[in-house]
């Protein structure tokens, strides 16, 4: 009779074992990219690194407006509530004096015992003089009741300017949580522009930053446009506070983009139109959003130097407008404050502010 034995387990080992493993590597090297088609990150390149650039940078743009914006109103808001409170301490230095008088008029009734007038008129030694004192004191009652009656409305005054100050505070603390998520939208932003142009070589990342503004021009200073525009025919029309703004620009060709600056050594775009009219003596809203309705709108076609050109359909971008086709503007924090074609970015309108 032959013996059942039990069948052998083969253990996964020889051949078997590393077919196994090769097939397990070869999956895992499919999920973690080891065969160079997995999840590795492609690479950009340059023409596409520049169209995700400038796009960073104008939804950048398009923050900072916001945060110049609620800067603005922020700052308004602290000036405001400082006047508040320094009107508060002002009426309450008046009420304490208000009080200390009624105070030391209380102390001398008390003093006084507080007869009754008639008593007052049975033991005095002299009644014409007493009735005399007895008028003396009915005017002074009637005018500390006035002086009660004004404390009373001291202490409301100044409740309403509390109030109004608490207003302000609640107004001003808003604003400041608005900058603080702005300001962390624009550098998230930047952060990943930086993080991007990185990658790329020296010579691609000149590429990539330049607006096709002439080699050399962008540092360029002058004060008459034709010079560096190469222009030879007549001056440019404008008035002469458009003029001015126009020389102001172009004494800060090659100034560093820094977003939230008005200058005198740094701007953003907003900042600099501002800082070019200011020197012109036209006082300018902080953002491209106001700044568009600052002045009368013209047509592209009817520009002249000097009027405001902006940018983008949120109207994020702003320039000044130098003639023959040419703006300066402060660009992005890659490039530095310079001349550049009104044909660069999506033109969204002008205004004429002189």
């Amino acid at each position: 009779m032959a013996a059942h034995r039990k069948p052998r387990q083969r253990s996964l080992g020889g051949h078997t074992a590393r077919t196994a493993a090769t097939l397990a590597l070869a999956g895992a090297a499919t999920a973690t990219g080891f065969d160079g088609t997995g999840h590795a990150e492609p690479q950009l390149t340059p023409a596409q690194v520049k169209a995700e650039v400038d796009k960073l940078y104008q939804e950048a743009e398009a923050a900072t407006e916001k945060y110049d914006g609620a800067k603005e109103e922020a700052d308004s808001a602290q000036r405001r509530l400082n006047t508040l409170r320094d009107e508060t301490a002002r009426r309450q230095d008046g009420l304490n004096t208000a009080r200390e008088k009624l105070g030391s008029f209380a102390a001398a009734q008390y003093r006084d015992g507080g007869i009754a007038p008639a008593w007052q008129l049975a033991l005095s030694g002299d009644p014409d003089r007493y009735l005399d004192d007895a008028a003396l004191a009915e005017r002074v009652g009637r005018r500390q009741a006035d002086a009660v009656s004004q404390v009373r409305e001291q202490l409301r005054g100044i409740e309403q300017l509390r109030g109004a100050a608490r207003v302000e505070l609640a107004s001003l603390r808003s604003r400041q949580a608005q900058l603080k998520r702005q300001k962390k939208t624009v550098t998230g932003k930047l952060e990943e522009a930086r993080r991007l142009l990185a990658g790329l070589t020296a010579r691609q990342r000149t590429e990539v930053t330049g607006d096709g503004t002439a080699p050399g021009r962008a540092s360029r200073s002058a004060s008459d446009p034709r010079e560096a525009l190469g222009q030879d025919g007549p001056a440019p029309t404008g008035s002469a506070r458009a003029a001015a703004a126009i020389a102001y620009a172009y004494t800060k060709l090659g100034s560093p983009y820094v977003w939230g600056a008005t200058g005198p050594n740094a701007f953003d775009c907003s900042g600099l139109v501002q800082a070019a009219y200011r020197s012109a003596g036209i006082t300018l809203p902080r953002t491209t959003y106001a700044q568009i309705n600052a002045g009368r709108r013209v047509d592209r076609s009817e520009l002249q130097p000097g009027d405001l050109v902006f940018f983008y359909s949120g109207v994020s971008h702003v320039g000044i407008y130098v003639g023959n086709g040419q703006m300066i503007h402060a660009p992005n924090p890659s490039a530095p404050v310079r001349l550049a074609s009104v044909d660069l970015m999506p033109f969204a309108g002008a205004t004429r502010v002189a």
